[in-house]
């Protein structure tokens, strides 16, 4: 992976905008579709909140789409998630029984079925259905993190080169890029408005997000698999379930450029419910940049306590605050404000739709290949130097071994887990500077 681009600054977000401006020309600028009509076939892997979210955006972004075929690891998910779709937006949803697919399979049939896929599963799977997908020559859009390994990286830059060279459309779920009115930050910023940027504060405190309780008769797998988001070989940490949004935001005032290294501290205080899996419960790290430069972040999951989604980009003539998906504003070096920015068309989750699904229609294929990677390549340094209690280097994690478990090639319901309880009914956790 390069870690610098010939493009500067300025080029880039000059670009960014212009997708803003993209727009429909009418039904008769639409690419006939495998299904012989006008209609965009769109396709949900993963039928969690976050994938249902994601087609609910595309109909609310273009209504030219239906939903033809959905998978999930669960059969009871899939079909619940189908019919509550069903109630809400009965146009737009055509799956029936034998398209509505489980299993560890599934998403091949998701896939065959569909002129466009939406990846939002456990995050373990990403890179393998995303390059599934690119080679059948389809559009996907798909959420983060995009990896959880440097394996998972390299899989991540091959679906890239491949739909680069099929002219297809990947669009990633790192939903901040396609807000607009950071956009327009960014672009003040670039105008030097603020002047030059030389640290970044991010955080993703909050309270823990989607906690599973384990229920009579399940297994160890299926309870993992139901709760995957709290357990590491399946969703990493918050650092990539979270604060990864933040990181991919704010390296656009760094041009883009990757970090050298990372270090960082981490641990469990406050949860020690079982629900919580093996992930800590905060973080902090520091991304180290060649000029000097750093990105310090954080999260914490714990309930009773403050909570904040906050970025502040701390230039030499002011600063910017973006607050979660609030109106982004610039201070002075005396803390007034100097800027505010003004309404939005879309929030950041349809417009990220809208282009993705416009950019099928106008044959204008996005590929957020390479900046999606090396925002998920950042977010694993800070994961590892969290959990290992060392300094990680870029190119030496790029080389390094697989995160634990996530050498897992074959799946089932029957399969071993890479973690499970210990004799006090806990599951293990990393203890920085042992393991």
């Amino acid at each position: 992976m390069k870690t610098t681009h010939s493009s500067s600054r300025r080029d880039f977000l000059k670009k960014t905008a212009v997708l803003t401006g993209v727009t429909i020309t009418g039904l008769s600028a639409l690419r006939v579709h495998a299904a012989g009509n006008d209609q965009i076939r769109i396709g949900l892997i993963g039928c969690g909140g976050r994938g249902c979210g994601a087609v609910t955006n595309v109909f609310d972004a273009v209504p030219n789409t239906r939903l033809v075929a959905m998978a999930d690891v669960f059969d009871d998910r899939a079909k619940n998630a189908r019919n509550q779709l069903k109630t809400t937006y009965k146009d737009f949803v055509d799956v029936p029984d034998e398209r509505c697919f489980s299993g560890f399979d599934g998403y091949k049939n998701v896939i065959a079925n569909s002129d466009a896929v939406l990846i939002a599963c456990a995050s373990r799977f990403h890179p393998r259905y995303l390059l599934a997908a690119v080679e059948a020559k389809k559009h996907v859009f798909v959420e983060k993190p995009h990896a959880l390994d440097a394996n998972g990286i390299k899989i991540v830059q091959k679906a890239t080169e491949i739909a680069e060279n099929n002219k297809t459309t990947i669009v990633s779920g790192l939903c901040y890029r396609y807000d607009t009115l950071r956009r327009e930050a960014f672009q003040r910023i670039a105008d030097g408005e603020i002047g030059e940027i030389t640290s970044v504060q991010s955080d993703y405190i909050r309270s823990p997000y989607s906690l599973v309780s384990r229920k009579a008769g399940w297994s160890e797998t299926e309870y993992q698999f139901r709760n995957w988001y709290h357990f590491t070989w399946l969703a990493g940490d918050e650092i990539l379930q979270s604060l990864l949004h933040n990181i991919d935001s704010v390296m656009t005032a760094f041009g883009d450029e990757a970090p050298v290294s990372a270090y960082g501290i981490g641990g469990r205080s406050s949860m020690f419910a079982e629900e919580m899996g093996d992930q800590f419960d905060h973080t902090a790290m520091i991304l180290n940049f060649a000029d000097g430069k750093r990105i310090y972040g954080m999260t914490r999951c714990a309930t009773q306590c403050f909570n904040s989604n906050t970025d502040i980009l701390h230039g030499t003539k002011g600063r910017c605050v973006f607050k979660a998906t609030g109106k982004p504003y610039f201070t002075n070096l005396k803390n007034e404000k100097i800027w505010t920015a003004g309404e939005r068309q879309r929030s950041m989750y349809v417009q990220e739709q809208y282009e993705f699904v416009t950019s099928i229609i106008n044959n204008k294929p996005i590929n957020d290949g390479q900046r999606m990677t090396r925002t998920t390549m950042a977010g694993i340094l800070g994961f590892i130097a969290c959990r290992t209690g060392q300094e990680v280097r870029w190119d030496e994690t790029l080389q390094a071994a697989e995160v634990y478990g996530t050498d897992v090639t074959e799946f089932s319901f029957d399969m071993k887990t890479p973690i499970t309880l210990n004799g006090k009914g806990e599951y293990p956790l990393a203890i920085p500077g042992k393991r």
